[in-house]
């Protein structure tokens, strides 16, 4: 009953009025199911399965739907994409609600900013869209361990996605707080929001068949109302449903339309939550593209067979940060940056071929002329940057929080940080003391360069479980420097995605002691406390710096910021920063070449970049006004 929606009834009464208001603000923090006021609601029917139709108060309504991930999509920029959205002639936004970065520590929530996910549905509704919730707990969405928190993992015991008690305590809580604000924003209290998922391709999961039927209660006791719908993949469909709740599915060839037929739910409407209109990157393969002839075929087919539809995505947008997630079937596969997602808008929000044709195809079956599009955001290429600041992480080190000090080695997750909850993303750096040259082994999640004093010695990683450790003279540093690549999103092994080093670190067979542990996770605070007085000139040759190292350069931008691309061409791999804000990674295996840099996020006059490489630094960081994600394939 958003007040921004809510109509008088004639012959009202101011006190009856005010009744209304103070409802909305207690509602907003209570159950709802409890204080539901019979007869104000002027919506009673919403979406509903009516044989197979869906019907939306009491009309035979078409979910024309595609998937924008507003945690994605720089706040600024969200009412362009929806826009362009309503003007390729959808009628309805699904979005994920990522759990990890909504509840970053136990108990402390942010929907500010670029979460601000009320903000998001009420936008949609004032462009005319409707919106389908999809909100988890999991979510898959290749976004590191699929939405869940890491914190969860300090539990050795954990089964996450199952009723294990650990696991449904946190859901609860967290469900209890964010329902306080998805309720008001239901169809049937004035919001735009017409279906809400129960969790997400469970069926493939299947690890508990009592956590399906928890969180459809869940749900519904915390005053979720409308439309409740499964999602599954064709090897999910069967072990994925829940009785009384819509099964829908995903696909992504004319292929598999016959999969519209075996949902096994009698006389239902017909719906594929994610047609997959392209496919994710990981670093050190191709860039997946699907041409638009194909889109366009595979959608008409669906809505030819009498299918509602939603595009996964329409608009993919960027893993900023450290979000991004992994696959680890035959080996670990860390995602990229850009979720560009070869989609229906580019990352940056440009058309593509197949934005034109399935705009026409969706104008076809409108009825009335369609919204004109949005021109296009422009974009530019900035003069190239030099770095003129550098510092070396062994010198950055003081900067950082107080190391941990531990007989043994701890992992991510579990280190006493950030108020008791661990480390969610970035690096960690350990360090002991060695007195013998020999083997050293461990088990490193997910890539851990190994330094003797401040020289590099190799990496360990998923392949490589040992290394050489040379003979040096007097006190010696070991030193292993772990990246948190992207915890694994999909999959059987979630509980399996603790970072660092796990266990024992061993040299010689013997196990080593006296750890120091710096958490890495490299926040907006740190580089508050990096002020321009800390950093070294950059005069020496760069045949003498030492590495790991941050370096810094100046954008300087006119009056009109605009978005570009960043090119590092010469540098090897590490994460870039601009103004506090994190871009991401970069990596020279590709396929992802540059980095969007959204104007939005720029000022006029200076701006500071700060680049974190780990190995090997270029001479200038590059601007361009045009993407290059890297040689194209098409997805098997």
């Amino acid at each position: 009953m958003a007040l921004w929606s809510l109509r008088r009834r004639p012959g009202s009464t101011l006190g009856l009025l005010l009744l209304i208001i103070l409802s909305y603000l207690v509602f907003r923090r209570l159950n709802w199911s409890t204080l539901i006021l019979p007869g104000l609601m002027h919506r009673q029917l919403g979406l509903q399965a009516n044989g197979p139709k869906f019907m939306l108060e009491g009309s035979t309504f078409w979910i024309f739907g595609g998937s924008i991930h507003y945690f994605r999509v720089p706040k600024e920029y969200w009412r362009d994409r929806l826009l362009k959205m309503k003007a390729c002639g959808l009628n309805t936004l699904t979005t994920y609600v990522p759990w990890n970065l909504h509840e970053p520590e136990r108990g402390q929530f942010d929907f500010s900013g670029n979460l601000d996910l009320e903000a998001f549905v009420r936008m949609a509704a004032e462009i005319g869209l409707w919106v389908i919730l999809r909100p988890g707990p999991y979510i898959c969405s290749e976004i590191d361990l699929g939405g869940l928190p890491s914190w969860l993992l300090q539990d050795s015991r954990m089964k996450l996605r199952t009723t294990y008690r650990g696991f449904t305590k946190a859901v609860d809580l967290y469900f209890d707080h964010l329902m306080s604000r998805v309720v008001p924003l239901q169809y049937k209290y004035g919001g735009p929001i017409i279906a809400v998922q129960v969790e997400n391709e469970y069926g493939t999961y299947n690890k508990d068949p009592t956590y399906m039927p928890y969180i459809k209660k869940a749900l519904e006791n915390r005053g979720i109302i409308e439309l409740l719908f499964t999602s599954d993949d064709k090897d999910g469909l069967k072990n994925g449903r829940i009785e009384g709740v819509l099964a829908t599915i995903n696909l992504h060839s004319q292929q598999e339309l016959e999969l519209l037929n075996t949902v096994l739910q009698g006389i239902q409407p017909k719906m594929v939550m994610e047609y997959w209109t392209g496919w994710f990157d990981s670093w050190g393969g191709p860039h997946n593209i699907l041409d638009s002839s194909e889109v366009l075929q595979t959608v008409s087919a669906i809505i030819k067979a009498e299918s509602s539809i939603n595009l996964y995505m329409f608009h993919g947008g960027t893993n900023f940060g450290f979000i991004n997630g992994a696959s680890h079937f035959h080996e670990y596969k860390a995602d990229v940056t850009s979720y560009d997602y070869d989609a229906v808008l580019t990352e940056a929000g440009d058309y593509t071929d197949k934005y034109m044709k399935l705009r026409d195809f969706f104008g076809s079956l409108s009825g009335s002329p369609l919204p004109l599009p949005p021109v296009l955001l422009p974009k530019v290429a900035y003069e190239p940057m030099m770095p003129i600041f550098y510092l070396a992480l062994w010198d950055a080190l003081k900067f950082f929080e107080e190391p941990i000090k531990s007989e043994t080695p701890v992992n991510m997750e579990n280190l006493p940080v950030n108020n008791g909850n661990g480390q969610a993303f970035g690096y960690i750096l350990y360090e002991t003391t060695i007195s013998s040259a020999g083997t050293l082994k461990g088990f490193v999640r997910d890539r851990g360069q190994v330094f003797v004093n401040t020289v590099f010695i190799g990496v360990l990683d998923y392949k490589k479980k040992e290394i050489a450790i040379p003979l040096t003279q007097g006190y010696t540093v070991l030193r292993i420097l772990v990246e948190n690549c992207g915890r694994v999103n999909y999959g059987n092994n979630i509980d399996d995605q603790r970072k660092g080093i796990i266990g024992n670190l061993y040299l010689n067979d013997s196990p080593l002691k006296n750890f120091k542990i710096y958490s890495l996770d490299m926040k907006e605070s740190f580089f508050q406390r990096l002020s321009d007085d800390k950093w070294d000139f950059i005069m020496e040759s760069p045949e003498v710096r030492t590495f790991p190292a941050f370096f810094m350069v100046r954008l300087t931008v006119g009056s009109s910021p605009l978005d570009t691309f960043l090119k590092l061409k010469g540098w090897e791999k590490g994460v870039v920063f601009i103004n506090g804000k994190n871009l991401g990674r970069y990596w020279n295996i590709g396929p992802q070449e540059t980095l969007y840099l959204p104007g939005a996020w720029l000022v006029k006059g200076s701006n500071k970049i700060i680049v974190f490489e780990e190995t090997m630094a270029g001479p200038v960081i590059q601007s361009t006004d045009k993407p290059h994600l890297g040689r194209n394939q098409y997805p098997n």
